[in-house]
């Protein structure tokens, strides 16, 4: 009797399970962004439903909910409090631009605001140089300071970060921020529970707030922003810990990452990013000095932020665009390269086109499911006109790209799937001679640390590795 009542209760549950796993199929049908993650995740939820439901719910879904509509919200709540206080330029009607079919239009139809001119921007070669630079400006801070990293450390650099922003904030400058709570998941709490104690307002982003959110971990707030008194604005690839300053550690023999400092009108554009990533997890609107900044210079900076809150695939329509209006070469480095189809088309096209194509990525992973998925994506990339760099003094980390000797980007977004779909981020483009010139320089000294392999790297994998980096190229859309 109890026998029979303990199988009939089993049997109801793996029924209400096997239902679940119907209903999610059809969800993920219906939100996944590639065909091929839709028909994956539904064949795994209707086949195998007690291990597929878990994942899913998890690291599944690739529409953050509730961001788009709170930000709406927040901006009419946002310019109701301005009134005409503000300089936010926004993007003129298709047919009132001036550069129509520049490829400009493209990157500013996805940014909602326009190339802005008058911009300086310093190119900041790894750690040393790049911490330096922050905390001389946050310590010639004079009324507030926005910060915002994905990685943040109790280490000695983030106790000198910790350390600086209490002694401003003992000054009386206004100190906001924001982190991501699953990329410093190993921070402990006293290190942000000291800053607030000194009144600095430290907050997480919250990847689990709103309808559909409570279970994923798949969101992530990656981008890393300062913003000194709305006139000065770094971004880039640096976190706060010892391993960015760029010494050896127990993995690595080096770190190289990028970074660059922004004065002039464009820091507009990392300001109203803070802003909305600052509402969502707050619900209240930072202090911000919006009006336009004093022109420092002559490079024209677009800010473009992405994320999967987004209506269209901003960060791989940015990438594609890129590649699309190279006519002599695309330089890009990236820590990860695992990229959807569309953009090894772009790169397959662009080399066909007779564009010099070099991919600069690093010699040994730091997540190896990554790093094995990437050798498959390569083998496609094996015909002429692709060169294929492995970083070979510490580990590159760096997020940028070079179009001709006109268009530059700097920023967070990788090559991959993750920062294509599921990761907020944001990249700096800059167009001016001057500065493209400086990152090609950056590019020709790194090749120097390289080691020239070529995209046939997957065919000199024996039988068992090429296995396992097929399977890893499966789980790329979560990667």
């Amino acid at each position: 009797m109890e026998v029979s009542f303990l199988l009939g209760l089993a049997s109801i549950c793996y029924t209400a399970i096997e239902i679940t796993g119907i209903i999610t199929a059809v969800i993920a049908v219906r939100e996944t962004r590639t065909p091929q993650g839709a028909i994956a995740w539904a064949i795994s939820l209707i086949t195998f439903p007690v291990l597929t439901l878990p994942l899913y719910w998890i690291f599944g879904r690739a529409k953050f909910h509730g961001y788009a509509s709170t930000m709406r919200t927040g901006f009419a709540e946002f310019h109701q409090l301005l009134g005409d206080n503000h300089d936010i330029p926004s993007v003129k009607p298709m047919l009132e631009r001036k550069h129509l079919h520049s490829p400009r239009t493209i990157f500013e139809t996805l940014a909602n605001t326009p190339f802005m001119d008058g911009n300086d921007i310093e190119l900041l070669i790894n750690g040393t140089r790049t911490f330096k630079a922050i905390f001389s400006d946050i310590e010639a801070a004079q009324h507030y300071i926005l910060i915002q990293f994905y990685i943040v450390h109790d280490d000695t650099l983030g106790k000198q970060l910790q350390e600086l922003l209490i002694k401003k904030a003992g000054e009386g400058v206004r100190i906001s921020f924001l982190y991501d709570e699953i990329g410093s998941h190993a921070t402990p709490e006293t290190y942000w529970d000291t800053l607030r104690q000194a009144g600095i307002e430290a907050h997480p982003f919250h990847t689990t707030r709103g309808p559909g959110n409570r279970f994923q971990l798949n969101f992530r707030n990656h981008r890393k922003i300062v913003v000194i008194d709305g006139h000065t604005a770094f971004v880039g690839g640096h976190n706060v810990g010892n391993e960015y300053l760029g010494g050896a550690t127990n993995r690595f023999n080096g770190w190289r990452d990028t970074h660059i400092k922004i004065t002039g009108p464009a820091v507009l554009g990392v300001q109203v990013s803070f802003g909305k990533d600052w509402y969502w997890a707050t619900r209240s609107i930072p202090q911000l000095d919006l009006s336009m900044p004093k022109k420092t210079g002559s490079a024209e900076v677009l800010t473009l932020a992405t994320g999967p809150d987004d209506a269209m695939e901003s960060c791989s329509l940015m990438f594609i665009q890129a590649i699309e209006s190279a006519q002599d070469r695309f330089w890009i480095a990236s820590p990860y390269f695992v990229p959807d189809s569309s953009v090894m088309k772009a790169l397959q096209m662009a080399a066909m086109r007779g564009v010099d194509v070099r991919i600069m990525l690093p010699m040994k992973a730091d997540h190896l499911l990554v790093y094995l998925a990437g050798f498959a994506c390569l083998k496609e990339l094996s015909m002429p006109g692709i060169k294929i760099y492995r970083y070979d003094a510490g580990f590159l980390h760096q997020k940028v790209f070079l179009v001709d000797d006109t268009l530059a980007g700097v920023g967070t977004a990788n090559l991959d799937n993750r920062s294509f779909r599921l990761n907020f981020e944001i990249t700096i483009l800059i167009q001016g001679t001057a500065f493209c010139r400086e990152i090609e320089a950056m590019f020709l000294d790194d090749f120097t640390k390289c080691i020239e392999t070529g995209p046939d790297e997957y065919d000199q994998k024996n039988y068992l590795q090429q296995t396992v980096i097929r399977f890893a190229r499966l789980l790329s859309p979560i990667l």
